[in-house]
Formats: C-alpha cells, sequence, structure tokens
C-alpha cells in the first residue's frame, strides 16, 4: 500500500516528524474514541494523573493496553497505519511495539515536558516511530512542538519523569546525557507542529526531541500514539528506568530482534 510520496518521506528523513493530513479515516477515529472512554474508565496499571489534585482540568496518561482493549488491537492490525509506519521507516517488517494515550481536558496547565521517545525505551535501532493522532481538533497552541533534525543529532537525553519534568535519576545508561533547557533555547532551533483536523497525525522518529503544551483550549486533546518498531530493531535491557518495562512474558531475548507474542509482526 503506498500512502506515503516522495516529498514527505524526504521530509520524515530530514525532520524526523511529518505531518500526515487524512491518513486515519473516521471508523477508526470512532473506534479509538471509544477505546480511550474504556481506557479512562478502567485504566491499566501504568496509567497516571500528572495533574495535583485541586489543579484545574486533568492530565492523563496509560500505556501498554492494546492486548486488554479491543479497539487498540484492531488499529493495529487492522488499520493502514502500521504500513505507513512500513513506508517511512523504509522497513520491510513492521513489530507492534505499545500504544500510549494521552488526554489533556480543557484547562489543563501541565505541559509535557521535552524529551526523546527512544531513551525511555529498551529497544536499540533506527527503526522506531510513532503516530501521534488526535482525537479531537487540535489548535497550534495546544499542539506537540517537535525539534526538526534532532534525530540526527547522535544525542540520547536522560529520560523525563512527566510528574515533576526533572530527569529520572535511576535512568543510567553510558549514553546518557542530561536535558537541555530546550524551552531557553528555542530560539535555536527550529521547531515544527500544526493545526490538525480530526484524522490527521503526526508520525516522528523514537530520536525526535518534543514536549507539548498545556490545553488552555476549551476542548479536549485526546491524542492516541501508536508505536512501531522494524527491521533493525532491537531489545536491550538498560540500567535501570526503562518505560515501558521489558514485558515480563513473551518477550525477545536482549540483542535479538523484537518478534514475539510481546512484540508482534504486524507487517512482513
Amino acid at each position: 500500500m503506498n500512502l506515503i510520496d516522495a516529498a514527505t518521506l524526504e521530509s520524515y528523513r530530514n525532520d524526523g516528524v511529518v505531518c500526515l493530513r487524512g491518513l486515519i479515516s473516521p471508523q477508526w477515529i470512532e473506534r479509538l474514541r471509544a477505546g480511550v472512554d474504556q481506557n479512562l474508565a478502567a485504566p491499566g496499571p501504568f496509567a497516571k494523573r500528572y495533574t495535583p489534585d485541586g489543579n484545574p482540568g486533568m492530565f492523563f496518561g496509560d500505556y501498554c493496553n492494546w492486548e486488554r482493549i479491543a479497539a487498540y488491537r484492531d488499529f493495529f492490525f487492522e488499520s493502514p497505519v502500521k504500513d505507513a509506519a512500513a513506508a517511512l521507516m523504509g522497513s520491510p517488517k513492521v513489530n507492534l511495539y505499545h500504544e500510549h494515550v494521552l488526554v489533556k481536558e480543557p484547562g489543563t496547565k501541565e505541559r509535557t515536558p521535552w524529551h526523546h521517545d527512544q531513551p525511555y525505551y529498551p529497544v536499540d535501532g533506527e527503526h522506531v516511530i510513532s503516530f501521534w493522532i488526535p482525537l479531537d481538533p487540535v489548535e497550534k497552541r495546544t499542539c506537540p512542538e517537535y525539534i526538526a533534525g534532532s534525530h540526527r543529532w547522535g544525542r540520547w537525553f536522560r529520560p523525563a519523569r512527566f510528574a515533576d519534568l526533572k530527569a529520572h535519576p535511576t535512568a543510567t545508561d553510558s549514553r546518557f546525557e542530561d536535558l537541555p533547557d530546550f524551552e531557553a533555547e528555542r530560539s535555536r532551533h527550529r521547531i515544527l507542529s500544526w493545526e490538525l483536523a480530526v484524522g490527521d497525525c503526526i508520525a516522528f522518529h523514537g530520536l525526535t526531541v518534543h514536549g507539548a503544551p498545556e490545553n488552555l483550549s476549551t476542548h479536549r486533546r485526546r491524542a492516541f500514539s501508536a508505536r512501531f518498531t522494524g527491521e533493525d530493531a532491537r531489545f536491550v535491557l538498560r540500567d535501570g528506568f526503562m518505560s515501558p518495562p521489558p514485558p515480563e512474558h513473551g518477550g525477545p531475548r536482549p540483542g535479538a530482534r523484537l518478534d514475539s507474542a510481546a512484540f508482534p509482526v504486524l507487517v512482513g
């Protein structure tokens, strides 16, 4: 399935992020909304509420629920997003890595800190990609922001805790370095964000630095992030902090491809 044209592919390779207009059909949006409702009503073991008691709005996050929420599972296996992931990664094979649901209700003041995803993961390799799929219209002022080209820096920043925006003290991989103050450095970078309609999504590399503002709009900002890996990805066990944590059962051996019950093959 040819979902990605040459110009879009070049943008992704150069910037580490690209906006894909109208990729997600209305039927899948409705299925994912229902899945998020189910997720909010019955959070999983990794669910977190990042908004302190008494603060307005709510910043909710949860992940790794695709096996128990049918809408999530069906989206991974049946939607065309896996084919778009294959094209952008340039990989003949695509594995399901996990999903991550992020909800910011109207009036939420908590920001998503600057970070990049792959240092959190027990995964090495170039083929790591996420699709940030909004389930509500997104104004540019509430859209995640991405530092163009940061996936090519060759730098791995220590994971930041969303709860207090501080670097996680037990993340001790030898490649990690302290996270710069990207907010103070904004003028030094090309920062990309978009106004998004329902059906649009953002695809970005596992090492692309990004963050997200508060939601001071008057409508919800529900997002479903679908994460994938490809042919060159390898499972690793880092010292200390990893998120999501390695699967207790059904996972691959360290150093192996991710192909396993925990990370099933979707393409190839």
